[in-house]
């Protein structure tokens, strides 16, 4: 025992345990976190965002799209909407450009 009556050796016992409980709720939270992304795609893999229908999947110009066929919603994989219409290449002063060209063609009308 040390001088204030607490046992050193409870004390350690009792900081492991602490860290080890920390570290299985941890895991368990972690887990729960999973299970519940994968719940949300479940519910929601090759639904319409719109209106929630089951999206079919159809080819376009040589692209698998999904389509929606309650609403006609289209979705696009990643890449798929640079494959169908190719890359922008206007970039950010090509923007601010067209910005400018809306702007005053917006005040002279």
């Amino acid at each position: 025992m040390s001088k204030d009556g607490v046992n050193l050796e409870d004390e350690y016992f009792k900081k492991q345990e602490a860290e080890q409980l920390a570290k299985l709720k941890a895991k368990m939270d972690e887990k729960k976190a999973q299970q519940a992304a994968d719940d949300l795609k479940a519910k929601h893999h090759f639904r319409c965002g719109k209106c929630g229908t089951e999206m079919n999947t159809e080819v376009f110009k040589g692209i698998e799209i999904e389509v929606c066929p309650s609403c006609g919603a289209v979705l696009l994989d990643n890449g798929e909407l640079e494959h169908l219409v190719g890359k922008d290449q206007s970039g950010g002063f090509g923007v601010l450009k067209d910005l400018f060209r809306f702007t005053k063609n917006k005040d002279i009308g």
